[in-house]
This record gives structure tokens, C-alpha cells and sequence, in this order.
């Protein structure tokens, strides 16, 4: 079939976009079907920017672009799923969160409550006309129903490399590679590292637009010794910091899913989260393959020193993960199967 994929561009951004967008069409051209990428410029802001962008993609007539005829459109993202087609699935990465669970009406300025408006109504008509409609996550799905009362099927995809994750002994630190931005909340762990006991080290990897304001929390605190910024890391570094970690943390505020989970399952380590963080929910248990904690400086400053003083249960929860992993069959092959699948 030819296939048209259709994401976003947004210039010299890059993060687990960019890997998922990537995956999907491969795995399409892995399953044989002659498949092109059409990634469509996307700004945050302003709103009216925004709003051009889906007035866009809502023009764009690809069913027989220069008399050639597209099977089947797939779009990741707002706002290309608001293109038209007779065979149109779509595969919700996230929605504008702006306007959705990161919306607050207290704070919102008069644009932002307009657009709001705007967008749930483009999402509500858009995804009602799609095919199928897939969802990112169980907690993507929940939005989509929570928001839109839309009915959508969890499809999950691996993580870039999955052959490569490996583990080796345990060194005393645990490691959190990603962005530095506030929805991450790499600051509850600089909170609880001043509450820690243990001389159990804090690794941080990753750049953005936080970067200064963590390290002043650091300084601040006081506790250079604890935390380290390692910055930008190449794939191999990570995949090596992963080997060598006691534990994995992953506090971030609702989460769509969460490479970081899935890249320690892999890799054999036991991962840390809060209650609120979302997409790690689904994967990580309790005392089992891990540890789900309030988002609270010394809730996880007392679960890290636990993990300091339990090398041996940690490693174990560590293998459980894994074992978890592999039961869940989770493979770009699927994913190809469930986008292309024949409608009923």
C-alpha cells in the first residue's frame, strides 16, 4: 500500500518524537508497504499560530495528490490528524496539553481560554472521523476520553535499540537521563537529595531549558556532592550509565509514556516513579518491579536510601522488570500490524 505518514516539525527540538515518528515508518516499510513522511511545521506559540496551523491541515486534500492515489494516511500528532481521508487511522502521541490536563482557567490568559475552546472542538470533530483511533498510552487513552469522549485502543511501541540495553554490576548511584524541564521534575530529586542519609549519587543527563535553575537549586541546597549534571550523553554513554545504575528514577508529572521506563526495564534496573507520573504507571508495580512513590522530597529521599541500603533486592526487582518486558510482547511489528490492519 502506499501509506502517508503524517507528524509535526518543530526545528532543532528533538526527543522521543522524533524516535517514535522514525519507527513508525519503518516498521510500515519493514511490512513492505511504500510509505513517505509528510511533517507538517508546528509552533508553540502564539495562539493564532496555532489556530493556522489546524485551519491547515484541515484544507489539505491528499486523497490523489498529482494524480496519485494514497492508500492510507496515519498521523501521529495535533494538528495532522485534522486531514481528510477515507482511510484516515490515527495514532495519538498526545494532544495539545496546553489546553488540556496543563490547563489551568485561574491562570490562563483570555487567548489561551479561546484556543482551548478551538482545539477541543477540532480534536472532538477530527478524531470522530478517523478510522481508527489508537492511543500512545493507557493514559493518553484516558484523556482522549476524559476530554473528548473518544474511545481509543492503547498500542505500545519499543524504545530505540531494544538489542542493544544491557546490564552490568551495579555502581552506587541511580541515573535519570532527560530533558531539563519543569514537567520532568528533576528538582524533587535535587529537594531530596539535602533529606538523604545515604551517600547514595544522583545522576542527571540531559540538557534544556531548566538547566540553570536546577543547578542553583543545587547550589543553593548545597548538595554539589550528591547531584551531577553529565549534560548531553551519545546513545552508547546512556546505554552504559543504564548498565552500571543501582536503580532508575522517573518522577515526571503525568507522563504520555515514557521511554525512560521501558530503557530501564531493559536494562535490568528497578525504576523509581510518583503516583501522579503517568505513562511509567503502566509498567512499573509496586515492590515489584520497582517502587511508585507520592511526588514528595522526602518520600523519595527515604525510598533512595532504602535503595542505597538493598543492592540485593534491587537488583532482583531489576530482573523482575525485565521479565515484565518481554511478556508484553511489545514490538514494532505489532504496531505495524495494528495501524494497517482491515477495517470491519
Amino acid at each position: 500500500m502506499k501509506i502517508l505518514v503524517t507528524a509535526n516539525l518543530v526545528p532543532f527540538i528533538e526527543g522521543g518524537a522524533e524516535l517514535h515518528i522514525a519507527g513508525v515508518v519503518r516498521a510500515l516499510q519493514d511490512a513492505g508497504h511504500n510509505v513517505q513522511l509528510l511533517r507538517l511545521p508546528f509552533r508553540f506559540s502564539p495562539e493564532a499560530d496555532i489556530t493556522r496551523a489546524m485551519a491547515h491541515a484541515s484544507s489539505l486534500d491528499l486523497v490523489q495528490p498529482n494524480g496519485i492515489s494514497i492508500d492510507q494516511i496515519i498521523s501521529l500528532q495535533f494538528p495532522g490528524y485534522g486531514i481528510a481521508h477515507p482511510d484516515h487511522r490515527v495514532w495519538v502521541m498526545h494532544q495539545h496539553r496546553a489546553v488540556y490536563e496543563l490547563y489551568d482557567a485561574a491562570k490562563a490568559p483570555p487567548a489561551l481560554t479561546e484556543l482551548r475552546k478551538q482545539v477541543i472542538a477540532f480534536d472532538r470533530a477530527a478524531l470522530s472521523r478517523a478510522n481508527m483511533v489508537f492511543a500512545n498510552s493507557q493514559r493518553v487513552a484516558e484523556r482522549l476520553r476524559l476530554f473528548n469522549g473518544i474511545e481509543s485502543t492503547p498500542l505500545y511501541h519499543p524504545p530505540a535499540g531494544v538489542e542493544t540495553f544491557r546490564c552490568a554490576p551495579a555502581l552506587p548511584y541511580v541515573f535519570f537521563p532527560s530533558r531539563l524541564e519543569t514537567l520532568k521534575r528533576q528538582h524533587l530529586l535535587i529537594e531530596a537529595a539535602r533529606l538523604m542519609r545515604s551517600k547514595l549519587k544522583i545522576i542527571l543527563a540531559g540538557d534544556g531549558g531548566q538547566r540553570d535553575a536546577l543547578s542553583a537549586l543545587v547550589d543553593r541546597y548545597g548538595v554539589r556532592e550528591r547531584v551531577a549534571f553529565i549534560g548531553h550523553i551519545s546513545e552508547e554513554e546512556k546505554r552504559a550509565f543504564y548498565a552500571n545504575a543501582l536503580a532508575v528514577v522517573f518522577p515526571p508529572f503525568d507522563e504520555d509514556y515514557g521511554y525512560i521506563t521501558l530503557e530501564a526495564m531493559l536494562s535490568s534496573k528497578a525504576v523509581l516513579t510518583c503516583t501522579d507520573s503517568g505513562g511509567p504507571l503502566e509498567f512499573v508495580r509496586h515492590e515489584d518491579t520497582g517502587w511508585i512513590e507520592e511526588p514528595d522530597a522526602l518520600a523519595l529521599a527515604t525510598r533512595l536510601d532504602w535503595i542505597a541500603a538493598h543492592p540485593k533486592e534491587v537488583a532482583d526487582a531489576g530482573l523482575r522488570g525485565r521479565e515484565a518486558y518481554l511478556r508484553a510482547d511489545i514490538s514494532w511489528s505489532r504496531v505495524a500490524d495494528a495501524l494497517v490492519q482491515r477495517l470491519n
